[in-house]
């Protein structure tokens, strides 16, 4: 019983961990993946850099999406990428900076 307490505790945590990557705080604002380019702009301003990565085809192969991603930070010694394709946010991951 111990056992199955101490996995559903591991589980839980770590499912936490997962929806953190989804969201982003902005000094009192949140962003989250779908959010469109333009309101991230206005939550949290400009980026330190935005990279256009190129273009990716839809599924049906009829559309191109632009592909970009904007830097932000450091903050606190991290800093935040946002991945975008076709103006809406799809990734957001952080690292470490040196």
């Amino acid at each position: 019983m111990k056992r199955l307490h101490g996995l559903s505790l591991i589980l839980l945590l770590a499912s936490g961990h997962v929806s953190a990557a989804d969201t982003l705080r902005c000094g009192s604002q949140l962003i989250s993946v779908g959010d469109r380019s333009s309101e991230v702009l206005q939550k949290c301003g400009q980026p330190a850099a935005r990279d256009d990565l190129g273009y990716e085809r839809s599924v049906n192969r009829r559309e191109e999406y632009p592909v970009e991603e904007w830097t932000y930070g450091p903050n606190n010694g991290m800093y935040q990428y946002l991945r975008f394709k076709g103006n809406r946010l799809v990734q957001i991951t952080s690292k470490r900076g040196r």
